[in-house]
């Protein structure tokens, strides 16, 4: 493994911005030889699949704007200095949906670019949602819908959910579901 690390020489600061920064470092390759990596900077963020008493979980629709389309999404948003991840989480769904969640459980991370971004996406199951007053971003516009899981599920094989972090949570928690539905009966209500 050891055979496969690169060594950074040197790193240049290409642009530094609101949200990310964009670097550019001399390293050394396993060979010896020398070349170039660009990457972008990014301070991370959570991702909610986040759960209504009903059972159904929280989407949203959001313009974005570098591929000019609306997209179906999970609640999600960008951690900030000095910021915890449960405090994040917690923020952003407040932010975007007017819920605020009382019980955040942990399902993973994923890396959406690791060719060139060393940005982190921590996913969270959301429950327990306590209804408050919305207060987005002023330049966020966000349309607020529930599903159930498995319609969220099928959303993602039939194309209407493609971000990636949503497809990721979406799947990563179904799975969490059935698994425990088939290994145990917990007593909890089912989600799908």
């Amino acid at each position: 493994m050891k055979n496969l690390i690169e060594k950074k020489i040197k790193s240049e600061n290409i642009f530094d911005g609101i949200l990310l920064n964009v670097k550019k470092d001399t390293v050394e390759l396993p060979n010896g030889k020398e070349t170039v990596r660009e990457y972008i900077v990014h301070p991370g963020a959570v991702v909610l699949v986040a759960f209504l008493p009903n059972g159904n979980i929280i989407l949203e629709k959001q313009f974005r704007y570098p591929v000019g389309k609306i997209f179906n999404e999970l609640p999600a948003g960008k951690i900030d200095a000095g910021e915890n991840l449960e405090d994040t989480a917690r923020r952003e769904m407040a932010e975007e949906t007017g819920y605020y969640p009382n019980s955040l459980e942990y399902v993973g991370k994923l890396y959406p670019g690791i060719g060139y971004s060393d940005e982190v996406i921590y996913i969270y199951i959301a429950d327990d949602l306590e209804k408050r007053n919305i207060s987005c971003d002023d330049d966020e516009f966000i349309e607020i819908f529930d599903v159930p899981l498995q319609t969220a599920y099928q959303m993602v094989m039939d194309g209407e959910i493609v971000d990636a972090k949503s497809m990721i949570g979406i799947m990563m928690v179904r799975e969490k579901f059935v698994r425990n539905k088939t290994t145990k009966n917990t007593g909890k209500t089912q989600r799908m």
